[in-house]
């Protein structure tokens, strides 16, 4: 059997045991997608009224509030459920269950990569759900076409893809579940200092550099403006540049952590 055949194997084995260890064990997956949810119903019928009339200008309107948040609060669905990733890796890490998979004949990458690919179907799986709790409370894309429906799909991957990277590096890093879950909160709290719940041009002038150079807000408003409409203009190819160097650090740091000796 070849490299890359025995790789795909291992990994797909690896993919296999996460999924059926979150499936077995929902309570971690699920605590972490109440938040968003949470946040959603929170932001919509207790301050809709208030923050639509703040972002509008004008009257209240809480179906235009709604249209306005959805695409954040996905992306806040995907930093709150790779906090899972986290704590998984740290698991295995410090249980000695990579210390037995390293005693035996399989391909050294395929357990971060099952971690990795798990992760990432667990991000998915939330969004999807966060999503159609959104489209019950009333939020519509009529204007998206196939194509922007399928590039804002692929940009919630290639986020969710990323931050799964960096959350596997911090459980590696970790030196137990606990300490993982706790350096994984930020992922939990950027989306709170971006653009997904008012523009960042409302925030103060001191304030406003941290909410426009961090990674959640670019691809809040490209994913905002591929299903609603508005403008994307250079938030594309930034939110692109993040993902793409997030991988690269999260993947140079997990490999890193990885191949110490297990704690």
């Amino acid at each position: 059997m070849s490299s890359l055949s025995l790789a795909v194997r291992d990994s797909h084995t690896m993919l296999r045991r996460n999924l059926l260890h979150a499936w077995r064990y929902p309570s971690g997956t699920l605590n972490l997608l109440l938040t968003p949810i949470m946040m959603l119903l929170l932001f919509v019928y207790i301050f809709g009224d208030v923050m639509s009339a703040g972002i509008g200008g004008g009257g209240a309107n809480r179906s235009d509030y709604i249209a306005y948040i959805v695409p954040g609060l996905l992306l806040m669905t995907v930093g709150s459920t790779v906090i899972g990733a986290a704590v998984s890796v740290c698991v295995d890490m410090t249980q000695g269950l990579t210390a037995r998979f390293r005693t035996m004949a399989i391909h050294r990458s395929s357990l971060l990569v099952g971690h990795v690919v798990g992760g990432v179907s667990q991000c998915m799986m939330s969004v999807v759900l966060v999503g159609a709790v959104g489209v019950a409370m009333g939020f519509r894309s009529t204007d998206a076409t196939a194509l922007e429906w399928i590039a804002a799909f692929g940009l919630i991957t290639l986020f969710a893809l990323a931050l799964t990277w960096i959350a596997v590096g911090m459980g590696a890093a970790s030196p137990n579940p606990e300490a993982a879950g706790n350096m994984a909160m930020p992922l939990i709290l950027l989306p709170l200092v971006s653009s997904a719940f008012i523009p960042a041009g409302t925030m103060p002038g001191w304030f406003r550099p941290i909410a426009e150079y961090q990674p959640f807000t670019p691809a809040i408003e490209t994913l905002r403006g591929l299903l609603l409409g508005t403008g994307i203009g250079d938030n594309g190819w930034i939110a692109i540049a993040w993902c793409v160097g997030l991988i690269a650090i999260g993947h140079r740091w997990s490999t890193a952590q990885f191949n110490r000796d297990p704690k």
